[in-house]
């Protein structure tokens, strides 16, 4: 199952919002030709997006028919947003333009891959990785090497090619592999993160349980995957 939020890539919409965001911020970086480029971006970032959807889709349709079990649950695919994108560059002091973000953002395309046990997790990816025309750009391993919040997922960002009429434009696209209990895990984290009103105190002890129930849910993922391993392959029907 994809769930993918519908992109549409129509100039004057984009042009209202990039308008919308230079004046909160002052600027009139983003305006004329800019406009017309990031439209272009983002359109070449979306086909990315697809293309590495697809070579995930095709995968968990093989590993069905191999061994009968799905490793994906399910997919999430999102663009970043023009105010997201702009903050990030903000926030690393770099040039509100479009050069800036081809240069030094990568995570404009994002694949959100939610498998159902942590072998899963690597199996796809791994595989994924090895495919001839895709190069792994970037690994980060949270979940051999948890962040100190507790935060577990495997973020890899890959470059794939995204042919358009005047040939190959190599493209990143981040994608994070989790379990399903890491992500209701970082759902929750995350609520907790950007929650407006809650007193400091509240905020940390419930951090701290956050903290102690990753380190629960990696024993029970752990104990959960042998005994899948053990079972084995489901009869066929």
């Amino acid at each position: 199952m994809i769930l993918e939020r519908k992109q549409r890539f129509n100039v004057p919409e984009i042009r209202s919002r990039m308008e919308q965001v230079s004046a909160e911020l002052g600027t009139d970086t983003f305006r004329g030709q800019q406009i017309v480029e990031y439209a272009e971006l983002e359109q070449v970032y979306s086909g990315a997006m697809r293309e590495i959807s697809t070579k995930l889709e095709n995968l968990d349709d093989e590993f069905q028919l191999k061994d009968r079990h799905n490793p994906i649950h399910h997919m999430e695919c999102r663009l970043k947003s023009i105010n997201s994108t702009i903050g990030k560059l903000r926030k690393r002091n770099l040039p509100l333009s479009v050069n800036a973000i081809k240069d030094n953002l990568y995570d404009i395309a994002g694949i959100r891959v939610i498998c159902n046990y942590v072998q899963d997790v690597y199996k796809v990816a791994d595989t994924l990785s090895q495919q001839s025309d895709i190069e792994v750009v970037r690994v980060k391993d949270y979940i051999k090497n948890p962040k100190p919040n507790g935060y577990r997922s495997l973020h890899v960002i890959y470059s794939v090619p995204v042919f358009l009429s005047d040939g190959p434009h190599p493209t990143p696209v981040e994608v994070q592999f989790r379990t399903i209990a890491m992500d209701y895990w970082a759902s929750l984290e995350h609520r907790l993160r950007y929650k407006n009103g809650l007193e400091d105190e509240a905020k940390e002890r419930h951090a701290a349980t956050l903290r102690d129930c990753a380190l629960q849910l990696a024993t029970i993922e752990a104990t959960m995957q042998n005994i899948h391993n053990e079972i084995g392959q489901p009869p066929v029907a």
